[in-house]
């Protein structure tokens, strides 16, 4: 009869057999200090398109990851088959530290963030004058996950043959963000793309829009090359023929030594997990104002102390407006 308790000795505790071929399990991971260091330029359904050197190498992320997930625009450590052949496939050990980040949620109540883009400069901002009409929340959503993320905003502004842009222009003036202005003829005959890559060089741009504005378009006729040898390796690669504007594509902007992210096209841009705390940074101006606040301050409240600040000439009062306004877009839906 077996005993418990304080009389119990090593004979009567019941072992488990070490079957044949089990290892003990460590908490110890490999260093991996010669794997190959790569860019995500896609991902389709766990599979990652990355460039290493001068190859698009296919590959999926290591096991001891985890859930920690690689995006367009990390920097990864690879190691495995890095030939890039087909039917090759490497594996994804690290994904290094991310400079900046463009993050969104479903909807506003979603606690569950998204990585968008990761690494990224410069966001910009495409949208139509009209045919759609232009949708001032939405663009006021994306400046602020811009500057909660890092990134600087840049407002492309298409088919200025149908609608003038100085009413739009207006209402972000007081932020100072550069801007182009595009007519659909331009679009067409490349002349939108001259002018929208003066502002890409040397950067990592990602480029957000809803449906109909055109950000495709300009995308295709900034790396129209590009586009084509990356999308036909991972479709040769994964056997699909689904076209990129479902998963965001980096793409190579050689002429200017920059790169050019086309995203999805959005309906919304969920702003759950913005903290005004970050936001104020865009606002250098203003930021220094913010010291006096009370804890946790929303900057739109009796007690804030920008308001004191600005009363005392440190700053215009349109840029407290202008930041006042962007905050405010996380209670309100794009259509409000």
């Amino acid at each position: 009869m077996r005993r418990y308790g304080k009389h119990t000795d090593e004979d009567d505790i019941r072992t488990r057999p070490n079957r044949k071929g089990n290892r003990p399990r460590t908490n110890i991971r490999p260093k991996h200090e010669d794997a190959a260091e790569g860019l995500v330029l896609t991902v389709d359904r766990g599979r990652l398109t990355c460039l290493v050197e001068d190859r698009v190498v296919m590959a999926m992320k290591a096991r001891e990851l985890g859930r920690k997930a690689a995006v367009v625009g990390d920097r990864v450590a690879l190691v495995g088959d890095l030939s890039g052949r087909k039917d090759t496939l490497a594996r994804i050990v690290r994904i290094e530290a991310r400079a900046s980040v463009l993050r969104r949620t479903a909807d506003d109540d979603d606690p569950f963030e998204r990585v968008v883009v990761a690494n990224a400069d410069q966001l910009a901002i495409v949208t139509a004058l009209a045919d759609p009409e232009p949708r001032p929340r939405l663009i006021d959503r994306c400046l602020v996950a811009a500057y909660d993320g890092g990134l600087e905003p840049l407002l492309v502004l298409t088919k200025s043959d149908l609608a003038p842009p100085d009413k739009l222009l207006e209402l972000y003036g007081d932020l100072d963000i550069p801007y182009v202005v595009t007519s659909r003829d331009e679009l067409e005959n490349g002349d939108a793309a001259d002018r929208v890559r003066e502002h890409l060089g040397g950067r990592i741009t990602a480029f957000v829009g809803h449906s109909g504005v055109g950000k495709t378009t300009l995308v295709n006729a900034l790396v129209p090359e590009e586009r084509r040898r990356t999308t036909g390796h991972v479709n040769a690669v994964t056997g699909r023929g689904r076209h990129t504007t479902t998963s965001a594509l980096a793409l190579p902007l050689a002429e200017a030594d920059g790169w050019v992210i086309d995203t999805p096209g959005v309906r919304s841009f969920g702003l759950a997990h913005i903290d005004p705390s970050r936001v104020i940074h865009a606002f250098p101006d203003l930021e220094p104002g913010t010291a006096d606040c009370p804890r946790a301050c929303s900057h739109d409240e009796p007690d804030c102390a920008l308001d004191a600040w600005v009363q005392a000439g440190h700053a215009d009062p349109a840029r407290l407006y202008s930041l006042r306004r962007l905050l405010a877009t996380r209670e309100r839906t794009e259509g409000d």
